[in-house]
């Protein structure tokens, strides 16, 4: 098959590798220029996604993929279109805003031809795929959906640093707006994915078609926002831990002891381009789930209560040397999408502290790129927030923070035993 893949970032390209590794023709669109000479010329423009140089290194030469900034030069006459452009969020009114994705659609709208399959990954609010996309794409073409090309909704399922691996492990869902969509959606991702085994699947792992674009966009939200909500109430379970003297973990570890119970790890924040955006998405045609709501406001509250309790043990934290560790929104991936980095550090500086971020993934010129100071283990410090659960914090000791009043443990992931001697707090009391 000849397919284009449109946006090619930490999702994109490693789909546009995978299409081409088994064994098809793919042309990769990318509004950023170094990207695709980057990718034209077999390199990676982004670390961190297991296999993907090796791939770009066997398929590029090969003749097997390329890349372009044109959409006349990818879309026409390709067999499958899959798109995934990011969507992003309005932070203050939490409604989508759909700049890019509608910029590029119009773009792939205009050069559609005949019999495409077009296919939207990018996590989207329910209804988008059918009230948003199919009126821009067939008023851009002059072309029918259903009728001269089709269109579909299948959520990407992955996380980033292990692609190709997720890609094999979970099903591929399907929606679309026609039965004949939805085969054509099903004919296409069998040609281009392979699936482990799942014995404990109820049925085969695969391509599963939900019968519609709407329940596509659903499944995917609910299961996002599932973890969103959950952590929520992990967090609420945690904060009521600490007034009652109870080790929140010891409690987790014994409710999840029984098939039914599956409470997740609290923590100072829930980063990441998923699972803070997505129950705003899902918000955004159900205004009314106050649940919802309620866990998504109380975790965007979790970095200023830990910091609250930095003040209520050391008192005035005006003047003090506080280090954040770890500006990733979460271990071993360099990206600080939605980080607890940034309210933590907001927090600090609002108390009159003195800020310097550490991050072992992160030079000092790119934490400066951010607005912080970097801090170097060694140095003068008063207060220590672990906001990233990097490995190389797991054996962190007070030798590393000299002068160290607390250590505030964000995600329960060093070693009490190291502490031993020095104030160390885990957020709902795990010592």
């Amino acid at each position: 098959m000849q397919i284009a893949v449109v946006a090619l970032g930490k999702i994109g390209l490693p789909l546009a590798v995978q299409f081409a590794d088994a064994g098809h023709d793919v042309i990769g669109v990318d509004v950023n220029q170094k990207v695709v000479d980057l990718v034209n010329a077999g390199v990676e423009p982004f670390p961190g996604e297991a296999h993907l140089q090796q791939k770009l290194s066997e398929l590029v030469p090969a003749g097997r993929l390329r890349a372009t900034t044109d959409y006349a030069d990818a879309i026409p006459n390709a067999d499958a279109v899959v798109l995934v452009v990011p969507l992003f969020v309005n932070d203050e009114t939490w409604d989508p805003d759909f700049a890019w994705m509608d910029a590029a659609t119009q773009s792939l709208s205009e050069h559609l031809t005949k019999d495409t399959l077009v296919s939207y990954e990018t996590t989207l609010p329910v209804g988008t795929t059918r009230n948003r996309w199919k009126p821009m794409l067939e008023k851009g073409s002059g072309l029918v959906e259903g009728t001269d090309f089709h269109l579909v909704f299948s959520p990407e399922r992955v996380l980033t640093g292990r692609v190709f691996e997720d890609l094999r492990k979970y099903p591929k869902l399907i929606g679309g707006l026609t039965d004949e969509g939805a085969r054509r959606a099903t004919d296409f991702y069998e040609a281009v994915l392979t699936f482990d085994e799942r014995p404990d699947l109820a049925r085969a792992n695969g391509v599963w078609n939900l019968g519609t674009a709407e329940a596509a966009e659903m499944a995917k939200l609910a299961e996002t926002t599932y973890r969103d909500v959950n952590i929520g109430l992990a967090n609420q379970f945690a904060v009521y831990a600490d007034t009652v003297g109870v080790d929140v973990y010891q409690v987790i570890e014994a409710c999840n002891s029984q098939p039914y119970s599956h409470i997740h790890r609290p923590g100072i924040a829930v980063g990441g381009h998923c699972i803070p955006v997505y129950p705003r998405l899902y918000l955004s045609t159900d205004p009314d789930a106050d649940i919802v709501r309620r866990a998504r406001v109380f975790n965007a509250s979790m970095p200023g209560r830990v910091v609250a309790k930095a003040q209520e043990v050391l008192g005035s934290l005006d003047g003090l040397n506080a280090v954040v560790l770890g500006a990733s929104y979460r271990g071993g991936v360099k990206e600080t999408a939605f980080s607890g980095v940034f309210e933590t550090v907001n927090a600090l500086r609002e108390r009159g502290a003195n800020v310097t971020v550490h991050d072992p993934m992160y030079s000092d010129d790119e934490l400066a790129a951010f607005g912080w100071d970097a801090y170097h283990l060694g140095g003068a410090a008063d207060l220590g927030i672990i906001q990233a659960d990097h490995a190389e914090y797991k054996n962190i000791s007070a030798s590393d923070l000299p002068g160290l009043k607390l250590l505030i443990d964000g995600r329960n992931t060093t070693d009490p035993a190291i502490w031993a001697g020095t104030p160390r707090l885990v957020i709902g009391g795990g010592q």
